[in-house]
């Protein structure tokens, strides 16, 4: 029966992939038709202003909400093992507004002094923004063992460090500098194929990663005492834990700006349609799962105010809250029926 039922969500999941990424190539502000992507990707003759839109606007920014999706889930997916609370993720817990507020900070110093930090240099400035947010939930974790007020501490660290990067973003001159409002905000406009390269190889090596510790983590979510006598180092597990969960979030966050509570809700999806928690079903699941969510929200930011975009945290904000709210909803029931 499970095993039927993951082929069956895996196949909708998929499905729901090639429709998503289909309707995101021919929607826009300029509308294409099936036949030009058809001749596009058949190379055949079409509309050069048609083939520059597909090949390199939309595919790329296709690819990216593909990529940074799934890894901004299987982000969350990690950070609810790791603390073993449903309602955390790398926007709760503060670490894409950590992430966010570095890379401003370092924009900020290099454009104004003329020099361009290049792609990987955002993203090594996230992940030390990650990890210091990180590093603070921790020490909190350690003095508080209430989940509730480490969320709430989390959520407040988010709010210091956005508002830290607005009013940086607002008082800056340099007109490069004020257009990171849009990143600030969460966007996936001005993907190229250069990002892509990087995202791909980091998002990869995550995934791989993720993926060879599911057993590990499939004994670790089973109590600390059973994955040590499994054979697990635990104090290894949890290092991996917060470092691929981390280098997630900022590879998003460094790329696309915070994107919110994606990271929270998809697991939780995910398992509600598998009814299964096992890791080496979960973490593909969760990564598909992310990469389709995203993909249908940016579809919707970039078109339905077409020609004006929005923050495509707003929409994922919009339609993810009210999954967010059920799933406390649930937690509270279930620890009062105990």
């Amino acid at each position: 029966m499970k095993r039927s039922r993951c082929i069956s969500v895996f196949t909708i999941i998929s499905v729901l992939l090639m429709i998503m990424v289909a309707l995101n190539v021919m929607m826009g502000s300029v509308s294409v038709s099936f036949d030009d992507v058809i001749n596009v990707f058949a190379g055949r003759s079409v509309d050069e202003m048609v083939r520059t839109i597909i090949l390199n606007i939309r595919l790329p920014r296709i690819v990216a909400a593909l990529l940074l999706g799934g890894s901004l889930a299987l982000s969350g997916y990690l950070l609810q093992t790791f603390f073993a609370n449903p309602i955390v993720g790398p926007f709760v817990l503060g670490i894409s507004s950590g992430a966010k507020l570095t890379v401003a900070i370092t924009l900020i110093i290099l454009l104004s002094k003329g020099f361009n930090i290049g792609s990987v240099g955002m993203v090594v400035s996230a992940f030390f923004g990650a990890m210091l947010a990180m590093g603070f939930v921790l020490i909190i974790s350690v003095k508080v063992k209430n989940m509730s007020i480490l969320v709430v501490c989390g959520i407040m660290t988010g709010y210091i460090c956005s508002a830290i990067t607005d009013l940086l973003v607002t008082f800056a001159d340099d007109s490069n500098i004020v257009n990171l409002h849009n990143w600030s905000l969460g966007s996936l406009s001005g993907m190229n194929w250069n990002d892509i390269r990087i995202i791909t190889v980091i998002t990869i090596i995550c995934f791989v990663l993720t993926f060879l510790l599911s057993k590990p983590i499939s004994a670790y979510r089973l109590g600390e005492a059973y994955a040590r006598n499994m054979g697990v180092n635990i104090t290894a597990l949890r290092v991996m834990l917060i470092l691929m969960s981390s280098l997630m979030a900022a590879c998003v966050t460094a790329f696309a700006g915070p994107i919110s509570f994606v990271g929270i809700a998809v697991p939780h999806l995910m398992k509600s349609m598998l009814k299964t928690s096992s890791p080496i079903v979960m973490i593909p699941a969760s990564f598909l799962g992310g990469a389709v969510l995203t993909l249908f929200c940016d579809g919707i930011a970039r078109t339905v105010f077409a020609p004006t975009e929005v923050s495509i945290s707003s929409v994922t904000a919009v339609l993810l809250v009210p999954v967010v709210i059920v799933i406390m909803i649930k937690r509270r029931e279930e620890a009062g029926s105990r």
